[in-house]
């Protein structure tokens, strides 16, 4: 038989931890073989017991969750699976802090909001924690960065054109021969499980003069994107928000696509509509609608890009947009958390270019900021 997968739970509470090991072990396919209290302890246990996953509350004494990701991540890089109490709004932008640390998935502890069973949460968790155990992870920069100089690199702003943007922890590779695009209106961007910080690397490369509108679909839970976009936002050049049914996607902006519907460009002027899932479908919101939709509207006058993520959403999707004549990307399996998207679109022929991910931003300018030909007299 296989050996079970390995996991150290982390809480400040007694009853909280008691839950995560009932509901944990009740899984012959893992084993709790420790628990922590606080941010110091799950470091030093994590290192020495080198678990397969770790399941981690942020609001911790002695040293704070995200503090305690970024420490595990820079000594013993292991899937980090948050779990802690979210609220809409400004509580959610702790899990980004915490993804953009090197935590590869959140859920929300329930609460009395939740109206399922704590069976049926437990086998929740169990489902997250298979999928979380799976992902490959890597040495993250912010812990190294602020091990070495007490500070974390992609929180250090500069000042320069169009406002603050974040410094890269390390230089763009130059890449060779990405095409100029003159008229392309808008860059559609997919992404999932490890998302978030690859969605930062990307934006923060793009001005705030920039002359196409942006648009972001980003698997995630409810209740998370608004906290995703108020994250981005403060970080980088351009404003970022979450999208609305009917509005416009307005030039120089990004917008993310909600919760609990796909989000459809429906014409050349980039009105949008929201639209309910189609039946079966499991990831909400789901990139293939959108950029299907982005194909038939927009056909070359567009760039695709598919970011890490498991599963294949988007790459239909991609595909679709690259025989409408629209330039895509992928990111590249060395730099993503998981390579499913990425892969599944570069099985089907989807992708013009596979670039790693602190490339992707400068070649989306070399693409988006080109200049219209003049007539020739």
């Amino acid at each position: 038989m296989t050996a079970p997968m390995t996991i150290v739970v982390v809480d400040d509470s007694a009853v909280q931890r008691r839950f995560l090991r009932g509901a944990i072990d009740a899984a012959p396919e893992f084993d709790v073989v420790g628990e922590a209290r606080n941010g110091k302890e799950a470091v030093a246990l994590v290192e020495r017991l080198r678990p397969h996953a770790v399941v981690m509350d942020l609001d911790l004494p002695v040293m704070g969750g995200v503090e305690a990701i970024e420490r595990i991540m820079a000594t013993c890089a292991t899937p980090i699976l948050v779990y802690s109490a979210f609220v809409a709004g400004e509580d959610s932008e702790n899990a980004m802090e915490a993804l953009a640390a090197g935590a590869v998935d959140v859920l929300a502890k329930p609460g009395p909001q939740d109206t399922g069973t704590l069976d049926e949460y437990a086998d929740t968790l169990r489902r997250r924690l298979r999928m979380v155990s799976r992902i490959r992870v890597i040495t993250h920069p912010r812990g190294r960065l602020r091990n070495s100089t007490g500070l974390i690199g992609e929180a250090k702003t500069i000042a320069g054109v169009g406002g603050r943007r974040p410094l890269l922890a390390t230089p763009a590779p130059v890449i060779d021969e990405i095409p100029t695009r003159a008229g392309v209106k808008l860059l559609v961007i997919g992404a999932s499980t490890g998302g978030p910080h690859a969605l930062l690397s990307v934006l923060s490369s793009l001005p705030a003069d920039l002359s196409q509108a942006v648009l972001i679909v980003q698997h995630m839970a409810e209740g998370f994107i608004g906290g995703l976009a108020s994250w981005l936002d403060g970080l980088v050049a351009l404003p970022v928000s979450v999208g609305e049914s009917g509005r416009r996607l307005e030039p120089g902006t990004v917008t993310i696509a909600p919760s609990g519907g796909n989000l459809i460009v429906q014409d050349d002027r980039l009105r949008v509509l929201v639209t309910p899932p189609d039946a079966g479908q499991f990831h909400v919101p789901g990139i293939d609608a959108t950029m299907r939709s982005v194909a038939d509207a927009l056909g070359p006058d567009a760039v695709g890009v598919l970011l890490t993520g498991m599963g294949r959403d988007g790459a239909a999707g991609l595909l679709a947009m690259r025989r409408r004549g629209a330039f895509t990307i992928g990111q590249d399996e060395a730099t993503s958390a998981v390579y499913g998207m990425p892969a599944a679109a570069a099985a089907l022929d989807a992708i013009d270019r596979q670039l790693p991910i602190e490339a992707i931003g400068p070649a989306l300018c070399d693409v988006l900021l080109a200049k219209p030909t003049s007539p020739r007299p």
